[in-house]
């Protein structure tokens, strides 16, 4: 926007998160301060955070919004990327504060809630980030392995992310070779034994949290049957009012209601849908050996109570999908109650409740772990809007040299990644893709990241 002011065009803004959330935020910066410089830090060497690392492979129509992403850093020289920082090790809150006019916090939700039952902790029970990391290709996984031996798999949750489990599992290995994973997941699931798939939902399939888009693409699965329990597609007259007038879940509870009239078709795998049910306690001596769930019924309310009836399944995997949260960040302000960053609008605030001062957030870390990745651009819009507006009531810039936190970097041996680093890697693992007729082939090792990035 024109009117700026001299503070805005001359100012210099850290984001600290290179992923949907935080490239939006560029982008809006851009759009609104022609002449500010930005530079955006991550503790991997590759962008694009959730997108590369959170979406599922198979939704490769999704993961093309780093066409748009991208363009943030098409100029070369207003916007930077430093790669391998690691906020909180390699630079401080206090570094950039020193270094730039306004800060960004773009860093999403880094952690996973658990379910608090017993057995929860038993080898075969996992978090389901865990596994979304693992075949994501994130680094952090690296050295994990998952054993898909087992015949039957349960995935509790109601959310994208445990549509997304459950699709990967129900997979025939032939549309995981047509993903990026890296080599050594899609051998993992060349021999996959897993026939039937249990989603657990603790309320009723008018309350499920997955989004239409979501769901629909259990129809591409190939060889699935997906099964529901014609009890569980009853709807209160609540549930019934609420569905016909919203567009999303009537869209939802459209489709589900005709997989629970369709008769099995006799396929090779599974999916059963089982909601108004929650795990109550995981079985097993030394791993998982099955998990026992409670009948719970709809309150006027919108909560549910358990009535009392159990049953038990024999999944010898269990994935939990109850919700991502955010890690505090050090010596950022946090809301340990609400997972987030305290913030008015993307303002930060302190824990007095005053503003800080040139400290700003967007995505997960602002609002929580929800919404899509484009609920990402109109977040990070209200919070640039606010950032701009403090830069323009300034008369002066107080962002130093761009040269400085280069000169910061090297002096304390961070090895940091360019943009031109990342695109040597991200060439390569497209190369290695055309290779096998595949879209990319990720890299899933650091070391190796960074040995590419560089040309080694």
């Amino acid at each position: 926007m024109s009117d700026a002011g001299a503070g805005a065009n001359c100012a210099r803004v850290a984001v600290v998160g290179a992923g949907p959330a935080g490239l939006y935020a560029v982008q809006s910066l851009l759009a609104s301060a022609p002449g500010i410089g930005v530079d955006v830090f991550d503790r991997l060497p590759a962008p694009y955070g959730l997108v590369r690392y959170g979406v599922a492979p198979d939704n490769q129509k999704i993961k093309s919004v780093t066409r748009v992403l991208r363009t943030a850093f098409d100029d070369g020289k207003q916007v930077r990327f430093f790669g391998n920082v690691r906020f909180g090790r390699d630079i401080a809150r206090a570094d950039l504060l020193e270094h730039y006019d306004a800060v960004v916090y773009a860093t999403g939700a880094q952690g996973e809630r658990k379910l608090g039952i017993p057995g929860e902790n038993l080898p075969g029970s996992y978090g389901a980030k865990d596994f979304v990391d693992w075949y994501s290709g994130h680094p952090d996984a690296a050295d994990r392995h998952f054993d898909l031996h087992a015949s039957q798999v349960a995935v509790i949750g109601a959310g994208n992310v445990a549509l997304d489990v459950v699709r990967m599992l129900a997979h025939s290995p032939d549309k995981i070779a047509a993903t990026d994973v890296p080599d050594r997941v899609l051998e993992a699931f060349r021999g996959s034994r897993v026939t039937d798939v249990y989603l657990i939902a603790r309320r009723g399939l008018a309350q499920a949290k997955f989004t239409p888009e979501e769901l629909r693409g259990f129809n591409a699965l190939d060889n699935v049957d997906v099964v529901i329990r014609p009890e569980d597609a009853v709807l209160t007259a609540d549930d019934e009012i609420r569905v016909g007038s919203d567009r999303q879940l009537r869209t939802n509870v459209t489709m589900l209601r005709e997989w629970a009239q369709r008769p099995l078709r006799g396929k090779a795998r599974r999916i059963h849908l089982r909601f108004l049910q929650r795990p109550v306690r995981i079985l097993g001596e030394n791993r998982v050996e099955g998990v026992v769930l409670e009948r719970n019924e709809m309150l006027a309310d919108g909560h549910v109570r358990g009535t009392g009836k159990l049953e038990t399944l024999g999944p010898a995997m269990i994935f939990r999908s109850v919700g991502y949260q955010a890690l505090r960040l050090p010596d950022v302000p946090f809301d340990e109650a609400g997972s987030i960053i305290p913030n008015r609008q993307g303002r930060v605030l302190q824990e007095s409740g005053e503003l800080a001062q040139g400290e700003y957030v967007t995505g997960w870390a602002k609002r929580g772990p929800c919404g899509v990745i484009g609920t990402n651009k109109s977040d990070s819009a209200e919070t640039v809007s606010n950032l701009v507006a403090d830069l323009a009531a300034r008369t002066s810039c107080r962002g130093s040299d761009p040269e400085a936190i280069l000169a910061l970097l090297v002096l304390r041996g961070v090895g940091y990644t360019s943009w031109a680093d990342w695109l040597r890697l991200d060439d390569h693992e497209m190369q290695l893709g055309r290779r096998q007729g595949r879209p990319r082939v990720k890299i899933a090792v650091l070391r190796s990241m960074l040995e590419l990035a560089r040309g080694a």
